[in-house]
């Protein structure tokens, strides 16, 4: 009789076959075995291990050498990569990441933060859909603070460009009238920033959208802000920072109506001493400078030109193309100067001139303010860049510390 003791090492795995060969205990009147059965034994047993050894060692080779691929972003061949100053080489961005770090001010979320904060980035948890992403509501820190998450679409090169503009410029500015960058995620192809959230919507929304209507005190005030943040970019950050999309969309507000530029993406960043960059012409029909449309030299200038259209936006109530004005202009500015032109004798013109404030504001607005603030977005949106104010000049008229300027009764026309 044969009763089993235990087994070496991978017995079990050589095959049935060989288990009745494997150390078994006997009684004093078992035979010995057979030479020429214990030589077999020995050497079939020796050819098992030495197969068990080489699986072993190839299954340990293959795993080592095989990649570890991240379960929170797809990888391949389609992930946007630039080189320079842009996204670094391959799918880690380790370029972008290593720049980034040095940054002080945003924070570096994890995808499963932003997983969280988005409820898995839930279609009703969208507050908007545009050319170069998806916004989304969320909360971040303990579900503490109300974000803003914008992820990018990973097929715009030109989104994924503005990533990388608004990281590096918004981490550099702290001011009450701009729009606050919390912290971005990126790897692969997920573009991702988090900004504060703006709850009022965009001044565009409640000029042309119905959302709400604003209050004369209200408009003055959001111009008065509009002013503040473009003094900071332009005089008060150690470079001087022009932002080429200056525009009502891009105007947000908030629960007090308190103005907040936003969209950093097209921003550049240049000496105080030059105060221009030569660029490729990207911007907004409407708002860009004539001579920046012509020349691709963004400036002070231009952002100028800019935030002179929104300021006639804000106190006429209309688009800086509206269709309804095609009969007496290309556009609001036109539109508006042929008012300022309108002279015969100062009681008249100025009854004439205001005509253009807004209509559903009726008589509930300042004449003099008003006055001031359509003189001043002219000023500011003169077609020859020579004659624009600074925007500490025009700052000094809107608070009515500093009269108007005398501008011409037509509106000049554009010559570099």
């Amino acid at each position: 009789m044969f009763a089993r003791v235990g087994g070496v090492g991978s017995a079990a795995a050589i095959g049935a076959a060989l288990e009745n060969r494997i150390f078994y205990s006997c009684d004093f009147c078992s035979r010995p075995p057979h030479p020429v059965e214990l030589l077999l034994n020995i050497v079939m047993g020796g050819a098992a291990g030495l197969a068990v050894i080489v699986v072993a060692l190839e299954l340990y080779r293959s795993k080592v050498a095989r990649p570890h691929l991240s379960n929170d972003v797809p990888m391949g061949n389609n992930a946007p990569s630039m080189t320079g100053r842009g996204i670094g080489e391959g799918d880690d961005n380790t370029n972008l990441t290593e720049e980034f770090a040095k940054l002080i001010g945003p924070k570096k979320f994890s995808y499963e933060e932003l997983m969280i904060a988005t409820g898995a980035f839930a279609n009703d948890r969208i507050l908007g859909i545009g050319g170069f992403g998806i916004v989304y509501e969320g909360h971040v820190g303990n579900a503490c603070t109300r974000v803003a998450i914008k992820v990018i679409n990973p097929d715009s090169h030109q989104g994924i460009k503005e990533y990388i503009s608004e990281v590096k410029s918004l981490s550099q500015l702290r001011h009450r009238n701009l729009v606050q960058l919390i912290g971005y995620y990126h790897k692969a192809n997920k573009f991702i920033l988090v900004y504060e959230y703006i709850g009022g919507g965009s001044l565009e929304d409640h000029l042309f959208k119905g959302r709400s209507l604003l209050t004369w005190e209200m408009r003055y005030n959001i111009v008065l802000g509009l002013a503040s943040a473009l003094h900071y970019l332009h005089n008060q950050c150690d470079q001087c920072v022009i932002h080429r999309d200056i525009k009502s969309s891009n105007t947000m507000l908030d629960e007090k109506f308190v103005a907040k530029l936003g969209d950093f993406g097209l921003a550049r960043l240049v000496d105080h001493a030059r105060g221009r960059k030569a660029t490729q012409v990207i911007g907004t029909l409407g708002y860009v400078a004539p001579e920046y449309h012509q020349t691709g030299e963004a400036s002070m200038e231009s952002d100028i030109y800019s935030f002179g259209v929104v300021l006639l936006e804000i106190v006429c109530g209309r688009r800086v193309l509206d269709s309804e004005l095609a009969e007496e202009g290309p556009g609001l500015v036109q539109w508006v100067w042929k008012h300022y032109g309108c002279r015969s004798w100062r009681g008249r013109w100025r009854r004439n001139f205001l005509r253009a404030v807004d209509k559903r504001l009726g008589k509930d607005f300042d004449k003099r303010q008003a006055e001031f603030l359509m003189i001043v977005g002219l000023w500011c949106a003169h077609p020859d860049a020579r004659y624009r104010p600074s925007i500490e000049e025009a700052i000094a008229v809107l608070n009515l510390k500093a009269e108007p300027p005398k501008l011409p009764s037509k509106m000049p026309s554009f010559n570099i």
